[in-house]
């Protein structure tokens, strides 16, 4: 029995406590559908939790910076930008420890570290509020600390990964990450008005309740898992790096969330540029919201149709929906402007459930192809080093991806700069576009010729 639920699990390791599950066989039929579908769900859940908490803190400046002269903080539109641009880098950049944390520590103990680090940025974010008169690179240097919500999501998605069969990996992985990611809808949708009522200050102070609540919640219902628990090397993390599958599953992915998070940052600026007109606070939330609740249907019809289909078909419908937005800034119309970004970004959240899906799938894939199934236990100990790499891309690709949200941004930045329009950044955008919709068919749909050409056939094992 564990002390967090009624489910029987083995005796923990000497000298951890009773929270770490032993045991633990999601591909198991029997196990998966006895006790393992309740202890998966529960730890979900609460993963959820705190990853939208963290996509909330993550979000925070680029709501803020736009009250910050009514406190008496005046920017230049250069050092504004690099407030919202920092947090993105930063929280690029902790994806990559961030993802193998869970490993170090244990999924349970380091969501609960995670929640209560998030701490760090919203009380700075009060003091910078209450003291105005600090240096901007103090004020850069404290927008930075939100990049640690950023890396909650590698770690959040890298826990999830082992506690589902692989076979079932799409949905929950799309829950997961829509849970993370309706953090960003919910900062843009709920900040203006709370900043109305209470001051720029309240921002910092609304979330440290619900961090506190997320990290007492994820201490006392979920667990860590033994099979999980890895040491990762530097030279192990590299091996990762120049792994064939997580480069091409990175290119894919700055194409599916790095769109999501770089439109995200984006919208409003676009919304203000071309339509000024329209007040871009009152919609500048849908997009995200739409990416966040596509994200979960992408996996789903990943699990059904292959991930691979789901993401060429995705990138084919970006790529008509970035034509479609430039279609509509030429005619001036912000009706046809607004359905078009909307399209893009409900093709921007199933694509990001269709890659998630693809990356436990293609390393399963991979391995059980080269296990020797004439010896004992050769397939199982492959599926459950599969899952380790698995588990180690995800976070290396979803920094990328997030990076991928920088470029977006500054593509827009250098069009509207040189030209006074987005056409040239939409047009590239849809040449990028295309090259996923050929990268996805060449590597994982075409049809393999021999050995030589063995990964390409990871498709038909359902990636």
């Amino acid at each position: 029995m564990t002390a967090l639920t009624d489910e029987p699990v083995t005796v923990a390791p000497a000298g951890r406590g009773r929270a770490w599950i032993d045991d633990w066989a999601p591909d198991d039929e029997r196990f998966w559908a006895d006790r393992g579908r309740r202890i998966a769900n529960r730890n979900l859940v609460f993963s959820i939790l705190t990853e939208h908490l963290g996509f909330s803190v993550w979000l925070l400046w680029s709501i803020a910076v736009l009250s910050l002269p009514s406190v008496g903080i005046g920017l230049s539109v250069g050092q504004t930008l690099w407030l919202t641009t920092v947090p993105n880098l930063v929280g690029a950049v902790l994806r990559v420890p961030y993802t193998f944390a869970p490993a170090l520590f244990g999924g349970r103990n380091f969501t609960v570290i995670s929640a209560l680090l998030l701490l760090v940025p919203c009380g700075l974010f009060v003091y910078a509020i209450e003291n105005p008169s600090i240096p901007f690179w103090v004020l850069l240097l404290i927008a930075a600390t939100t990049g640690l919500g950023g890396g909650n999501f590698a770690s959040s998605m890298a826990n999830i990964t082992h506690f589902y069969p692989a076979s079932r990996q799409g949905l929950p992985l799309g829950l997961n990450a829509a849970g993370g990611n309706l953090g960003t809808s919910v900062t843009q949708l709920a900040m203006p008005p709370l900043i109305v009522a209470f001051g720029l200050v309240a921002v910092g102070w609304v979330w440290m309740p619900f961090i506190l609540l997320a990290a007492v919640l994820a201490y006392l219902f979920m667990n860590n898992l033994t099979s999980a628990a890895s040491s990762y090397t530097l030279r192990e993390m590299g091996a990762s790096a120049r792994d064939r599958q997580t480069v091409v599953m990175s290119v894919l992915y700055v194409g599916t969330f790095g769109s999501f998070i770089g439109y995200s940052f984006s919208f409003g600026v676009l919304i203000k540029t071309q339509f000024p007109d329209v007040t871009g606070s009152h919609f500048i939330w849908l997009g995200a919201f739409a990416g966040s609740v596509a994200r979960p249907f992408g996996g789903w019809l990943a699990d059904r149709l292959g991930g691979a289909r789901v993401t060429l078909v995705t990138f084919l419908v970006m790529g008509a929906g970035i034509a479609a937005v430039a279609a509509a800034v030429g005619a001036g119309s912000w009706p046809w402007f607004l359905a078009a970004f909307l399209l893009v970004f409900v093709a921007t959240g199933l694509g990001n459930g269709s890659t998630y899906k693809m990356i436990p799938a293609i390393f399963r894939s991979r391995a059980v192809a080269a296990a020797d199934a004439t010896k004992a236990g050769a397939v199982e100990q492959a599926v459950a080093a599969s899952r380790r790499e698995a588990a180690a891309a995800i976070g290396l690709i979803s920094a990328v991806g997030a990076a991928g949200g920088v470029l977006i941004q500054q593509t827009f930045r250098v069009s509207i700069e040189q030209t006074g329009g987005i056409a040239p950044a939409l047009l590239t955008l849809a040449g990028f576009y295309g090259v996923c919709v050929l990268l996805t068919w060449a590597c994982y749909l075409r049809r393999p010729r021999g050995k030589a050409d063995a990964e390409r056939s990871l498709a038909s094992a359902g990636v």
